[in-house]
């Protein structure tokens, strides 16, 4: 009897011991399922090329997605933008070379085809001041954005500066009178 006890007393244990592996098992699944549902191979390389423009630069927004942070440029007009982006170990203004801080662990120097005036007038089109975070745009509480800083505009190319929590891949993406660049939260 008491060998049969102890038998049953085993398998009982076993069969627990297999429920608790089967469980983690489905546990490390579902966490990986939900990792690969983010976009990979971004990448951190430059992207983009020639970035001056004619059509002035109306808006900068930013917002929060489950994989990335975005940040959008508005041009209203711009048709298919030229833009530049990478990643630098410091931001230097357009033209003068000045130095301008940005905060987090990496800085994206990001360069657009449009101005932040009106070239036919010379009238602001965009209100960033040199240095200053960008207008309307407050990056706290993001997964992966941490500073947004508005550079320069130049020669129809506005440059600024966004700050993020490492160097972590990025895409760009063309829109019809939009430029969008997107960091994902992690590798």
């Amino acid at each position: 009897m008491r060998r049969t006890a102890a038998a049953v007393a085993a398998l009982v244990l076993a069969g627990t011991g297999l429920g608790m592996v089967t469980a983690a098992a489905g546990t490390a699944t579902a966490a990986t399922t939900g990792a690969a549902a983010c976009p990979t191979g971004w990448g951190s390389g430059d992207k983009g090329g020639a970035a001056a423009g004619a059509v002035p630069l109306k808006n900068i927004r930013a917002g929060r997605h489950d994989c990335f942070d975005r940040l959008v440029f508005d041009v209203p007009g711009g048709g298919t933008l030229g833009y530049s982006v990478g990643y630098v170990d410091q931001l230097h203004q357009l033209a003068s070379g000045d130095y301008i801080p940005v905060g987090g662990g990496a800085v994206l120097d990001v360069r657009v085809g449009a101005p932040a005036y009106d070239p036919a007038t010379g009238a602001s089109a965009y209100p960033g001041r040199a240095g200053q975070p960008l207008p309307g745009v407050d990056v706290s509480g993001y997964s992966t954005f941490r500073d947004a800083r508005f550079s320069a505009s130049f020669e129809g190319e506005t440059q600024i500066g966004l700050g993020v929590r490492a160097r972590l891949p990025f895409r760009v993406i063309q829109l019809p009178d939009q430029l969008v660049v997107d960091v994902a939260h992690s590798w």
